[in-house]
């Protein structure tokens, strides 16, 4: 009687005190905040590298701090969060956010910099997975919960779209640190309303928290992103500062997962991915993100140098994709209810396959109509597989597990898009460099410079002069655009294969019951701590814990 007196206090403390859509709305700012600033700098680099003068190695780390160092601590905080409360981790996070984003600002040298910004990344890191895990615990029914991912979804998605036009608006009007300065005023507001606001929620607490493990998973990460960068930058597999990251990265993340499967109090329960609904869901984020991040990398660049749109007007022509993508956001939970988990994803796989394959009729003439279909259907599309994937994830994992759950997620998400740069921009270059090998007139020397990238190929160009280098630029336009189109049908591939990994989540949305637990339960753990009983979610909130 004591247990489920205290259960139920529990469960008020989470859901209780301010509106759970007030909540949403810290955490989205929240979010909104951290999103930003992965694509915020891209904008400044010119104007940081005129100011700072970095190296080519310090200004790469500039740029791959904020990712790298995020990526890597993302289980570490996760699961922290779980054991010492997710609210206290996110406090932290924003507190950490805001101070490296005033060093960021005033940086006077490029090591400042680098330090400011693995800072932030640290921050973001503890913000993140805490969002999520948060928004489990407060919205304990699973058809109001849809709604907060969708628009939980669509804030990220408005904060990544929104962070090149607004970094570029401040670099015009101010200076580059002013792209870091905008986090202070907004996390002063956002971190008294957070401590006043938030509720805190905490996994289980039983046995030590796995330290060795969780610097593990975040060295693992860290270097398997890192290598894997590598490779999307263009350095061959062979190479040594390619090669050692890759197997040590693989290595880490191979021991780190028969640690926690021989523990009896794991940081990540590894029997989540014996869920054919986690697993499957998991895969199709990582599917998703390498078919279409380094894709995105490439149509950029495309934008610019082959149809010659300026900065402001390649952003203008993405926006359709953003407004898509929170147009899908905000229907999700509709769209989940009344088609479920296995049709929602696998048709968002195959809306963005379709769009992919419509820019393949893209050449080197503008066709904006064109575009700005495929645009729309890509953001729609991609939006509501991200949307159908996250919330069957966070779904069906246990309420204990939200932070490690979050977390796994965000990593999923953030090893996606690498490993789609390194994939997408490697097919990309072997399509891309055959072209401008052997141009006439042109020197060998150039040709192999060119073969780097087109814009490299229009420097070169420029220099040569005359018919020689009028021959190596409509060369090398050509060529990027097979490339281009190769590596469409190379993205339209993985996304069909998405589509087939879609089939195996659930056909309906469960709302009314939890899964019963997770199998294979080890025999060293006591028969309490095994997973709760199927419950109405309407019961949910006496239970303890944050129902499905």
């Amino acid at each position: 009687m004591a247990g489920t007196t205290q259960a139920a206090a529990r469960a008020r403390a989470v859901t209780g005190g301010a509106n759970r859509w007030v909540v949403l709305v810290v955490l989205c700012v929240s979010l909104l905040l951290v999103a930003l600033d992965a694509t915020v700098l891209h904008v400044a680099v010119p104007s940081v590298t005129e100011d700072l003068r970095p190296s080519a190695t310090a200004l790469l780390w500039i740029v791959d701090a904020y990712p790298l160092v995020c990526a890597a601590l993302l289980i570490l905080f996760g699961t922290l969060g779980d054991r010492v409360g997710r609210r206290r981790v996110l406090l932290l996070g924003y507190g950490i956010f805001g101070a490296a984003s005033a060093v960021a600002a005033l940086a006077g040298s490029a090591e400042v910099l680098i330090v400011a910004r693995a800072l932030l990344g640290v921050g973001g890191a503890m913000i993140m997975p805490a969002t999520l895990s948060i928004l489990r615990a407060v919205f304990p029914d699973r058809r109001e919960r849809a709604t907060a991912i969708g628009v939980w979804t669509a804030t990220a998605a408005i904060g990544a779209a929104t962070g090149p036009v607004l970094g570029g608006f401040l670099v015009q009007h101010f200076w580059w640190g002013s792209v870091f300065l905008i986090n202070i005023p907004l996390m002063a507001l956002i971190l008294p309303l957070g401590r006043r606001l938030l509720p805190e929620s905490k996994g289980s607490a039983d046995g030590p928290w796995d330290v060795l493990g969780a610097l593990m998973a975040a060295a693992g990460v860290l270097t398997l992103v890192l290598g894997v960068k590598r490779v999307g930058a263009g350095h061959g597999l062979v190479d040594d500062w390619t090669l050692a990251p890759l197997c040590a990265g693989t290595a880490l993340i191979v021991l780190f997962v028969r640690r926690q499967k021989r523990r009896a109090h794991p940081l990540v329960d590894m029997r989540m991915f014996s869920r054919p609904t986690f697993s499957t869901s998991v895969g199709c984020i990582v599917l998703a993100m390498l078919a279409l991040v380094g894709l995105e990398l490439i149509a950029v660049q495309y934008l610019q140098l082959v149809l010659g749109l300026s900065p402001l007007e390649t952003g203008l022509r993405l926006l359709p994709l953003t407004f898509a993508a929170m147009a899908a956001g905000a229907t999700g939970s509709h769209t989940l209810r009344r088609f479920g988990p296995r049709t929602m994803v696998a048709c968002g796989f195959a809306l963005t396959a379709g769009a992919v394959l419509l820019l393949v009729l893209m050449g080197q003439h503008d066709r904006p109509a064109l575009l700005t279909c495929a645009f729309i259907v890509l953001g729609f599309g991609l939006q509501t597989t991200l949307f159908g994937a996250y919330e069957s994830m966070l779904s069906e994992a246990p309420a204990d597990c939200a932070g490690g759950a979050a977390a796994i997620g965000e990593t999923s998400y953030q090893l996606g898009a690498g490993m789609g740069i390194a994939l997408l921009g490697s097919v990309m270059n072997a399509a891309y460099a055959p072209g401008v090998a052997s141009v006439p007139g042109v020197p060998d020397t150039a040709s192999a410079g060119a073969a780097n990238s087109l814009g490299e190929a229009y420097d070169i160009a420029a220099r040569l002069g005359g018919p020689a280098g009028e021959a190596l630029r409509s060369a090398a336009r050509q060529s990027f655009v097979h490339g281009l189109h190769v590596t469409l049908l190379v993205s339209v591939g993985l996304l069909v294969l998405g589509a087939l990994a879609a089939l195996r989540l659930p056909r309906v949305m469960e709302c009314a019951a939890q899964h019963a637990e997770l199998p294979a339960q080890r025999a060293d753990e006591p028969s309490a701590m095994a997973a709760q009983p199927m419950v109405p979610a309407a019961e949910a909130a006496g239970s303890g814990r944050a129902g499905h």
